[in-house]
C-alpha cells in the first residue's frame, strides 16, 4: 500500500488547497455558492484523489485517480483565470506556481505508472 502523504504531488496539492481557500476568502459574498464553492471543491479534489488512488490496490486504479486529479487541477486553473478576469483577484502568480508544480509532479507519477504497464 502506498503512503500518499509521502508523495510530493499530494504534499504540493495540500498547499494548493490552502492557497485556494485563502484566495476565495476575499471573493464577494455573492460568489460564496458560485465560484468560491466550485474552486474549493476542485482544490480539495486534487489531493483527495491522489490519496484515494494511492490507497487502491493496483497501479491502474492509481493512474485513473491521478488523471482525475489532473483534471481537477485544470478546472482550478480555469476558474482562477475567470476570477481574475472578473477582478476578484489581481495576482495569481504564487498559486499559478503551485499549480504548475502539482502538474509536474502528477505528470511524473503518471509517466512512471504508464511505463510500468
Amino acid at each position: 500500500m502506498r503512503k500518499h502523504y509521502d508523495l510530493r504531488a499530494w504534499q504540493i496539492a495540500m498547499i494548493l488547497v490552502e492557497q485556494v481557500y485563502a484566495i476565495t476568502s476575499h471573493f464577494p459574498n455573492e460568489e460564496r455558492f458560485g465560484l468560491t464553492n466550485q474552486l474549493r471543491r476542485a482544490a480539495v479534489s486534487v489531493p483527495s484523489n491522489i490519496a484515494e488512488g494511492a490507497a487502491r490496490g493496483s497501479d491502474a486504479d492509481f493512474l485513473r485517480f491521478l488523471y482525475i486529479s489532473r483534471g481537477s487541477l485544470s478546472e482550478i486553473e480555469t476558474q482562477l483565470l475567470i476570477a481574475k478576469n472578473l477582478n476578484f483577484l489581481s495576482d495569481m502568480q504564487e498559486v499559478q506556481q503551485t499549480i504548475e508544480q502539482t502538474f509536474a509532479q502528477l505528470g511524473g507519477l503518471i509517466k512512471h505508472l504508464e511505463t510500468k504497464k
